[in-house]
């Protein structure tokens, strides 16, 4: 059984990368809000043993890889809908790292990136709006290749310690016994 979605809705993380690129006094072009929401859901499902980041469907179109329920809400502007902009545990530092690393791409290079990824060139052979389904996606983004590799894009939180020595930071669980020897 296929676990839920980590985000209730696509709206829910086209609205974070609209609100991020408003906060960077950035333009977010259609285009290329449909390629952050693309590759997130991908690196997502690599990242995440095939989960799904948001409950979303994406398409092969001429233009590149879309949601067609975002593109055709956002096809007049940002529509005026309630959203959930508060993400689980996680998914916005996860976030945050695909908008630091893809973000400051144009719309052109992010397109070029994500037609050239098996997921979408197996799903445009079959036709304009064939579905690019999530299994192709993880399998695609899983092995790199075509897109920068998992560990080039989220690399573990180092920190320094007082000496300048790297110590890996690991997230703390209350009442969870610790490691020994750590």
């Amino acid at each position: 059984m296929a676990k839920p979605a980590a985000v209730e809705s696509a709206f829910d993380v086209a609205f974070w990368f609209n609100d991020t690129a408003l906060n960077n006094n950035e333009y977010l072009q259609p285009q290329k809000l449909h390629r952050l929401l693309f590759l997130a859901q991908a690196y997502y499902a690599a990242m995440h043993k095939g989960r799904r980041l948001m409950p979303a469907v994406f398409v092969a179109s001429e233009m590149g890889p879309i949601e067609p329920n975002v593109y055709t809400a956002f096809s007049k502007g940002r529509p005026d809908m309630e959203v959930n902009l508060f993400m689980a545990d996680g998914v916005e530092e996860f976030l945050d790292t695909v908008w630091r690393r893809f973000g400051h791409h144009s719309a052109d290079r992010l397109t070029q990136m994500t037609k050239a990824t098996l997921a979408y060139r197996a799903a445009h052979k079959l036709g304009v709006r064939a579905e690019i389904t999530l299994l192709s996606m993880f399998v695609a983004f899983s092995r790199g290749g075509d897109t920068p590799a998992i560990d080039q894009v989220f690399r573990p939180k180092v920190m320094r310690s007082q000496t300048g020595q790297p110590v890996a930071v690991k997230a703390w669980v209350p009442g969870k016994p610790a490691k020994p020897g750590s």
